[in-house]
């Protein structure tokens, strides 16, 4: 494996999430907010490891006795790329060498924040991802990425009616167990990943949106009767490298906007707070 490809950081780890496999545990908590990763601290009983690079905020310790890492990623499908390779790399390295094989695999939950596309999922209420819609293309760059959902890639693309200037999207599922496990009180839906905040998620400030009514077609899509519950920038990703490679994935957002209504929560810390506390309980 060429340096450049496998790229390292001084201490042997992965270079941008600082983990190996004796630092990483197999179940994995996603955040966005590298400060988020502070709460992890206040309920995690031990913490054996942590570092901090760029965005990247890792910890890992044990709750109720069981192994778990919380690692924070940055915004965007492209800090994505970055951390589930990496993730899945970190299995493979041991002392700073590619070791290949591992038969480890991953639970990887992201603890996320979200705008609803439903009135009636209001602020304060949890999503939990069944389906995932990539609007950003990025697994339409990786040879081995056969669309899982092909049948529903093509009824979105037929409802939506989009420029083919645009990313091609792309439909995963997520883990039914850890859904069942872990979001079994919570709307259930299809997350829509978008690759920014402004226009691809149909807001004007200055510019405006290429595709009009994004919202409103996204809101009415439904597979097997199943809706397009709310608009995020992640979970796309996180699903479709965990198809590639093995892992199972769930998303589970704390709705902080609703775009129908216009509305938005501000102040969300304690809401965090809570749903964090609830994954953690359920994935032990």
């Amino acid at each position: 494996m060429k340096a450049s490809e496998l790229v390292l950081a001084p201490n042997g780890k992965l270079y941008h999430i600082h983990l190996d496999s004796s630092t990483l545990a197999d179940k994995v908590l996603l955040v966005g907010d590298p400060g988020r990763v502070e709460m992890f601290k206040d309920i995690f009983e031990t913490v054996e490891y942590e570092s901090s690079n760029r965005e990247m905020h890792a910890l890992t310790g044990t709750y109720h006795g069981t192994r778990m890492t919380a690692l924070s990623t940055g915004m965007g499908c492209d800090n994505i790329d970055i951390v589930m390779t990496e993730l899945d790399a970190a299995l493979r390295v041991e002392a700073g060498e590619w070791k290949g094989e591992s038969d480890r695999h991953l639970e990887v939950v992201r603890i996320g924040t979200s705008g609803s596309l439903q009135e009636e999922i209001d602020c304060g209420s949890h999503v939990a991802a069944a389906y995932a819609i990539g609007l950003d293309g990025l697994m339409n760059y990786y040879q081995e990425w056969v669309p899982p959902l092909p049948a529903m890639d093509q009824q979105f693309m037929i409802h939506m009616g989009l420029n083919r200037r645009l990313a091609m999207p792309y439909s995963v599922q997520g883990s039914s167990r850890l859904l069942g496990r872990v979001a079994i009180d919570m709307h259930h839906g299809i997350t829509a990943t978008a690759p920014g905040f402004y226009g691809p998620q149909g807001r004007t400030i200055r510019l405006h949106p290429a595709v009009n009514e994004l919202n409103e077609k996204l809101a009415t899509f439904r597979w097997n009767d199943t809706p397009v519950t709310n608009l995020e920038m992640e979970t796309s990703a996180i699903y479709g490298f965990s198809h590639l490679l093995g892992h199972e994935a769930l998303t589970v957002c704390l709705i902080i906007a609703n775009r129908p209504k216009g509305t938005f929560l501000n102040d969300y810390h304690l809401q965090m707070r809570e749903l964090v506390g609830t994954v953690v309980e359920r994935m032990v």
